[in-house]
């Protein structure tokens, strides 16, 4: 894949005026840094054959002025640099957000949680390669060696030419010699951490799992192995910062020993003053100091093509829905939304989970929408909440579905999933999520409709209490109530529950399930679900079996019917039948009677 640096520059582009002014006053500062050594050799060249003070005087307050001003100026340069260079990254991060929020959840699903931290994180980070390791050292590296060879050529043409052949050398080979050695592990180096910490991020959260079934040991070499890959990459990086360092030495010798070569003849004929030999032999120490950073600044450059790429490769996703130019508003409220010929699939080329769909809901309806696993419940819940693109047409209050923004449809319909994300927070900033214009009554009062106050005020610090990551210290009952909070604050025209009790035991998503029909009973109500029987005798049902409608109904109706809704209430109700049988044996009594339709004879 061919790497560009397009998103960084474009986020770099905004302080390209205060960058520029930071590349000068870091020119100016190693300028002072050049200056003061060869004012230093020709001050102390010059008072070593014993001159009147006044000769020294002007040359002793220059040395105090380059000390100073290298000081001043290289603090300048950092504050304005990174300055700028953080505004600018700001703004990346702010972008990627943006576009992992627009592949959100459907574009994602083909990155590992490890892998969008790193790109959201380490990746972007690298921006500032760009501008405080690559272009700034450069810069400031080519302006202060023009200047420095142009002043040695004034004093001596033959060995300002060989510091001018050894600068150049250095400004080419040096940084080639390091990016030859290790551009393909510079450019490895950025993949290979994020596996490292998707491995890492998968073996935390499946630790459980892992111990369970003695699989732990399988994780951690894993681990241990992309670690180890990391480290090789990471010896390569650094043996190429070595040679290419050495080398930028090897042409610093060769600089001195050169002007010491062309300038010492010319002193003993006299046509060099010999103070001037020691301020020709100094200066090229002092520039290769300039130009010492430029092999890091090769092999930030590689890395930093890696961590482009992967930013690179987050554009080059497409969208799971195209979002409209000029996007319709949503009239406000709740009116109807009518589905007509509705097929969808997860992805372009899949095959259609969804095949024909029509129906319609109108408002303060409640519609339970059933079927086996595969059948399609969960995309139609992503279609109707813009998250995957369809065929067909599908009227939110009268507009379009595909006409209408994605944040005006989402203000007109919440989502209560199967397992809603709880954040590493407070109580009360799981509740708000993002919308800080809630007070804490109004919080509370979500939190009682939800029905989970009580358990709230007996955790130490109430509202401030932290769940801890993921809601650790949340039971599964308390977390999707939490969610349900959520949903509650302000609650949404039209509300899709998306299998809200599922991997939750039968006594817990009883009282969930109450608890929703008490606190969202006035609201119009889209509820999927395998589980039947919570669905309320007069609740319109929508049978959804191979992504297409098989029957439709009130559940008293298809209840009486022979089909798969009939056959499955049975069977369920045969199996609560046995739970309670179970759960009033005595333990060691020995029950022996008939089986009825659907239970077996036990024993204990």
């Amino acid at each position: 894949m061919v790497t560009t640096l397009g998103p960084v520059r474009a986020a770099m582009a905004g302080e390209r005026r205060m960058l520029t002014v930071a590349g000068l006053v870091g020119a100016l500062a190693s300028a002072c840094a050049v200056a003061l050594l060869g004012t230093a050799a020709w001050l102390i060249a010059t008072a070593a054959g014993a001159p009147p003070v006044l000769t020294l005087t002007v040359a002793a307050v220059m040395v105090r002025a380059f000390a100073l001003g290298r000081a001043f100026l290289r603090y300048g340069e950092r504050l304005i640099g990174h300055d700028a260079a953080l505004r600018g990254l700001t703004g990346l991060r702010v972008r990627v957000y943006c576009r992992l929020e627009r592949l959100a959840p459907v574009g994602l699903a083909g990155f590992a949680r490890g892998d969008l931290l790193t790109r959201l994180i380490a990746d972007v980070d690298s921006a500032l390669d760009l501008p405080l390791r690559v272009v700034l050292p450069w810069a400031q590296a080519a302006l202060v060696s023009a200047g420095t060879v142009a002043f040695c050529i004034w004093l001596w043409p033959s060995a300002g030419l060989i510091v001018g052949c050894a600068v150049l050398a250095a400004l080419v080979l040096t940084p080639w010699a390091a990016a030859a050695v290790a551009s393909r592990s510079e450019r490895r180096m950025a993949p290979s951490k994020a596996l490292l910490a998707s491995a890492v991020v998968t073996a935390l959260d499946a630790s459980a799992d892992l111990i369970a079934f003695g699989e732990q040991s399988t994780a951690t070499r894993r681990i241990a192995a992309i670690d180890a890959e990391v480290t090789a990459l990471s010896r390569r990086s650094s043996a190429a910062l070595g040679i290419g360092s050495g080398l930028g030495v090897l042409l610093q010798g060769l600089a001195v020993v050169g002007v010491l070569v062309a300038a010492i003849p010319a002193v003993l004929d006299g046509s060099l003053q010999p103070v001037w030999l020691a301020v020709l032999a100094l200066l090229p120490l002092a520039l290769f100091e300039v130009l010492a950073p430029l092999p890091g600044s090769a092999l930030a450059y590689q890395r930093l093509r890696g961590s482009t790429g992967r930013l690179d490769a987050l554009e080059a996703v497409a969208d799971p829905v195209t979002e409209p130019a000029l996007p319709l508003t949503v009239p406000a409220g709740f009116s109807g939304l009518e589905l007509r010929g509705v097929s969808a699939g997860w992805a372009a080329g899949d095959v259609r989970a969804l095949r024909g769909i029509d129906l319609r809901i109108r408002a303060g309806e409640h519609l339970a929408i059933v079927g086996p696993s595969g059948a399609g419940k969960s995309t139609l819940a992503a279609v109707l909440m813009g998250f995957v693109a369809y065929e067909g047409s599908i009227e939110l209050n009268g507009i379009e579905l595909s006409a209408a923004g994605s944040d005006g449809i989402r203000e007109r319909i919440g989502l209560l999933a199967q397992r809603s994300h709880v954040f590493g927070t407070t109580i009360a900033e799981n509740v708000r999520l993002g919308r800080p214009g809630f007070s804490d009554v109004q919080v509370w009062g979500a939190l009682a409709a939800a029905q989970l106050d009580d358990s709230v005020r007996r955790m130490p610090g109430g509202l401030d209490a932290e769940v801890g990551p993921v809601g650790m210290r949340l039971s599964g009952g308390e977390s999707q109530r939490l969610a349900l909070a959520r949903v509650l604050l302000d609650p949404p025209p039209l509300l899709i529950l998306d299998e809200p009790t599922e991997h939750l035991d039968g006594a817990t998503a009883q009282a969930l399930e109450r608890t929703i029909r008490t606190s969202t009973g006035g609201s119009t109500r889209i509820t999927i679900t395998h589980r039947l029987r919570g669905i309320d005798l007069d609740d319109h049902v929508v049978v959804l079996r191979d992504g297409r409608i098989e029957a439709e109904g009130s559940c008293r109706d298809l209840a009486a019917g022979d089909g798969w809704f009939a056959e499955q209430l049975r069977t369920e109700r045969d199996e609560l039948e046995m739970a309670e049988l179970i759960a009033g044996l005595p333990v060691g009594v020995a029950v022996s009677r008939v089986p009825t339709s659907g239970q077996a004879a036990f024993r204990g």
